[in-house]
């Protein structure tokens, strides 16, 4: 049974979300190193669906096919995951509460020409701009390794004889 690079793509993103759904409810530190987990689960992936590819009869030989095939998987699994970051940020807006408390100690410490009002207005801003800003880095962050990924892995193959 043949799989397509979405189905790869969309098995590959629900282990990275169950990664990130384990890490938050077992209680890990935001800073564990589980976490890397994902990206090597994303790494994999990529590698799987490009791999395949490369050991299929359509394969030409070129790495513009083996590149597209990645490209199908990490835009998929870029869009999964990006759904499930801003999902699971509006169900837990105490993220963002507790950021902003963060992001005010700082302003109070650094900010020596804000008048208080200034720095409760930036805070305010912050605090509404919080989910936006996780999509927004999300989508670049999820994006870059992607294609990172699926040119090393389609260049690696395509020197491979």
């Amino acid at each position: 049974m043949k799989l397509s690079p979405a189905i790869k793509a969309v098995i590959t993103a629900s282990i990275m979300i169950a990664i990130a759904l384990i890490t938050y409810y077992s209680g890990l530190p935001a800073n564990s190193p589980f976490q890397y987990l994902i990206y090597a689960v994303y790494a994999l992936g990529i590698t799987w669906t490009v791999v395949a590819y490369r050991n299929a009869e359509s394969f030409t030989g070129k790495f513009g096919g083996l590149f597209n095939q990645g490209f199908k998987c990490f835009i998929v699994v870029t869009l999964l995951m990006v759904a499930f970051t801003g999902i699971f940020s509006k169900m837990h807006p105490e993220f963002a509460e507790e950021s902003a408390k963060l992001y005010k100690e700082e302003l109070v410490l650094n900010a020596k020409d804000k008048t208080p009002s200034d720095i409760e207005e930036d805070v305010a801003r912050y605090k509404k701009g919080y989910t936006l800003a996780l999509i927004y880095g999300s989508i670049f962050g999820y994006l870059i390794i992607g294609a990172a990924v699926t040119a090393v892995t389609s260049l690696l193959l395509t020197r491979r004889k």
